[in-house]
């Protein structure tokens, strides 16, 4: 009997039905690119590379500014609950939200999906998310890759990555400098938890039983911040910001002031989420939860008190930015002021 010759498939690896996946995506990205086309050519989609045409951005003194992030242990939830529609917006938050920390209007965005096994149904949904999360912050998926890797990952475990670039005019750059002496920190609500602590969450929930609303809370997609910043920085209004995501609310904060001015925040101004106090009954410090957690506010901006009602008007309900310190002259770096109200 004629032994059977080893293979690719045989290996674990199915370019065929990656090769469906493929062309997927190039049909979901043609769509993208007559809405918006920014391409040299739209016939190119599927090559080596990925062309943007960064001509029409008509920015003067332009900047590019890029990001990648990846959206951690949350996807461990998503494989857990089976979700797998929102993990996607996830990732391109984690990489926009970084770029409007500058004041870099996103353009285009790629995406890595590392999987043990391709399940085409799932990475569908992924991608869809994807190409959600692109469309709220107004700009292109134009390329990436999905690799196929038994014996990395176990069947159903997957990873993501992502890749951001943006452009900004060199002079509308958010920069640390222009903070100044009694500055106003806002702080902007986030949509819970987002893409940071997860390693904590999963080690929580294998100690304790949850019910449906906390499951829900546990999966919410990272807010995206980028229109709303954008308006505030083509209106001059804003004079540094951060994107509150791993390390909490002060380690990202002091990255976004000079070195001789300190920040002052007040605790008790928080508005904390449920999803937040559910955890804090968990047997976690304060002092855990601010270094761990965003607490209930997924980003930040640092502006002149006179500009508070201006920048208030560009958010909805849901997320209007509010005062939760100042900036001073104070030889401590940072001052932290009265205790969360949990």
């Amino acid at each position: 009997m004629k032994k059977i010759q080893n293979s690719y498939k045989k290996s674990g690896v199915n370019i065929s039905l990656a090769n469906k996946l493929v062309k997927h995506i190039s049909k979901i990205s043609k769509k993208n690119v007559k809405k918006r086309n920014n391409y040299l050519d739209k016939d190119l989609i599927g090559g080596f590379g990925s062309l943007y045409d960064i001509s029409k951005s008509k920015i003067k003194d332009p900047v590019i500014v890029s990001c990648t992030d990846g959206v951690g242990t949350k996807i461990e939830l998503a494989n857990k609950f089976k979700k797998f529609d929102t993990i996607g917006i996830d990732l391109v938050a984690m990489c926009v939200n970084d770029l409007v920390v500058q004041g870099a209007k996103p353009l285009f965005f790629l995406d890595y999906i590392a999987v043990g096994k391709l399940e085409i149904n799932k990475a569908k949904k992924i991608l869809n998310g994807i190409f959600r999360g692109c469309e709220i912050s107004n700009c292109k998926l134009i390329g990436g890759e999905t690799a196929e890797m038994p014996g990395v990952y176990s069947k159903d475990k997957f990873d993501l990555a992502g890749f951001s670039v943006g452009i900004v005019s060199k002079k509308k750059i958010l920069n640390k400098k222009n903070v100044k002496n009694k500055d106003v920190v806002l702080g902007i609500p986030s949509n819970g938890i987002h893409s940071n602590g997860y390693s904590l969450v999963r080690k929580i929930l294998g100690e304790n039983k949850i019910d449906k609303s906390i499951k829900n809370e546990l999966l919410k997609p990272t807010k995206i911040y980028s229109q709303e910043i954008l308006n505030l920085t083509k209106n001059n209004l804003i004079s540094s910001a951060a994107h509150i995501t791993g390390g909490g609310l002060i380690e990202n904060l002091i990255r976004s002031i000079p070195e001789k001015l300190s920040l002052n925040i007040d605790l008790s101004k928080i508005k904390i989420p449920k999803i937040f106090k559910w955890l804090k009954k968990k047997n976690i410090s304060d002092a855990e939860m601010l270094k761990t957690f965003n607490c209930g506010i997924g980003f930040c901006v640092i502006t002149p008190k006179k500009n508070v009602a201006k920048i208030r008007k560009n958010f909805s309900k849901n997320f209007l930015p509010y005062e939760i310190g100042y900036i001073s002259r104070n030889k401590k770096k940072v001052s932290l002021y009265k205790n969360l109200k949990w």
